[in-house]
């Protein structure tokens, strides 16, 4: 390997497609076993390479020097291999520091709670310090010295304005829980997460949803994968790269979900979508029958709808984690708010907006079967329909047109995550 990323579980990592976008040089990814690492580092068998969990704290002692910011953070996550020496530095500050500057929020002379006390949470504790924090905060199950528990913090110090996640709490694969509920914190005013897989975590969403500014990692990853490059190859980047290979990568990893009712074009439309942008199809209804068995109507009569809503929760969960990929939902997927919010992780949510006297029954689904039950369906669900809906599509046109226009939204958006 010449140039790559080492770390222990590394099934899902988005840098070999940040690295490509950087310049022409292989980057390859190699998982590690705590008592491999030792063997690995002192072969020095590459040119550079990342460090991620749990490693960046256990590869100093291996290290011939160390740039005095690593140094002074505790923590490395870029390696390079000059004649034999191996050289540490950390570009997670400098990625860091990006986001806050990207993002907009202010830290001077602010408190900050950081959630997390590994080899990231020294860099986030440099970072606020040096854009001014008054007070910087770390939390951990058990209490040290300068650091607190989660518990603690909320009882004693919810006046901070600035949270930072530094922990794995709802990364991918897991992508359910926080490590901290922005909620219990009414005086904050920014929240970020360095987890970038999925690109919206659920600290990320609850900060969003109680109007605090908050963004997840993925634009720290492009920013700290750029000046690692410049180390492995002592070359400037034009700094315009860098918002160039974050709207890029978004666009590939955002989802297009297809949320309405029954009959108004969602399987249609997402497989004419999937084509023209080479996207993966993914029907959640389908994966229901195959992942059971059983056409969906005979769960609806036999089980009740209930039972089948437990299913199709489930479905939709696991699809949630995937990214680039097209979603199309059941019609009362909508019912329950977690689903939209585990949709809404990694996907932009468009409502096709079919008026019901244009929707054609059909006895294969349930609550969809005349004509009346297609216009109750439709007056219960309309208001929930648009409220989940991160962009409504009026569909009293062509499925054609209805494609087009979601394209056109999608191909022109500014994206963020």
């Amino acid at each position: 390997m010449e140039y790559g990323l080492i770390g222990e579980h590394l099934p899902h990592s988005f840098s070999p497609e940040i690295h490509k976008r950087i310049g022409d040089y292989k980057y390859e990814i190699k998982e590690l076993k705590p008592e491999e690492l030792e063997n690995f580092l002192e072969k020095r068998d590459f040119k550079g390479i990342n460090v991620t969990i749990p490693y960046k704290q256990t590869v100093i002692p291996f290290l011939d020097e160390i740039d005095e910011n690593a140094k002074a953070i505790g923590a490395v996550n870029t390696i390079v291999n000059r004649n034999g020496r191996l050289f540490g530095y950390n570009t997670d500050f400098g990625g860091l520091k990006a986001l806050f500057e990207r993002t907009g929020i202010s830290v001077f002379g602010k408190k900050a709670i950081i959630f997390g006390n590994g080899g990231t949470s020294r860099t986030a504790k440099a970072v606020l310090e040096s854009l001014g924090a008054q007070t910087v905060l770390k939390t951990d199950l058990s209490p040290s010295e300068g650091i607190i528990t989660n518990e603690e913090a909320v009882l004693k110090h919810s006046d901070a304005k600035i949270l930072v996640n530094t922990t794995p709490c709802g990364m991918f694969p897991n992508l359910s829980g926080m490590a901290a509920d922005p909620a219990d914190f009414p005086h904050c005013e920014g929240a970020i997460d360095v987890v970038y897989n999925p690109l919206r975590t659920d600290f990320v969403q609850r900060a969003q949803s109680l109007g605090i500014p908050a963004k997840g990692g993925l634009y720290m990853l492009v920013m700290q994968a750029i000046l690692a490059s410049e180390h492995f190859f002592d070359k400037k980047i034009p700094p315009e790269k860098a918002e160039n290979i974050y709207q890029e990568l978004l666009r590939t990893k955002k989802n297009i979900v297809l949320i309405g009712m029954p009959g108004s074009g969602k399987t249609t439309v997402g497989k004419m979508l999937a084509e023209s942008l080479s996207m993966e199809f993914i029907d959640s209804d389908a994966v229901i029958i195959e992942k059971t068995g059983r056409e969906i109507f005979d769960i609806f009569a036999n089980e009740g709808e209930k039972a089948f809503r437990k299913i199709e929760s489930e479905v939709i969960s696991e699809l949630s984690g995937r990214t680039g990929c097209i979603i199309a939902t059941g019609g009362g997927a909508v019912l329950d708010a977690e689903n939209v919010k585990n949709l809404s992780k990694n996907g932009k949510i468009y409502f096709i907006d079919r008026p019901p006297e244009k929707l054609v029954p059909t006895s294969d689904r349930p609550t969809a079967s005349s004509i009346e039950a297609i216009k109750k369906r439709y007056d219960e669900r309309i208001s929930i329909y648009r409220k989940s809906a991160d962009k409504i599509i009026c569909a009293d046109c062509t499925a054609k047109e209805v494609q087009k226009k979601i394209m056109e939204d999608f191909q022109n958006e500014n994206f963020s995550d």
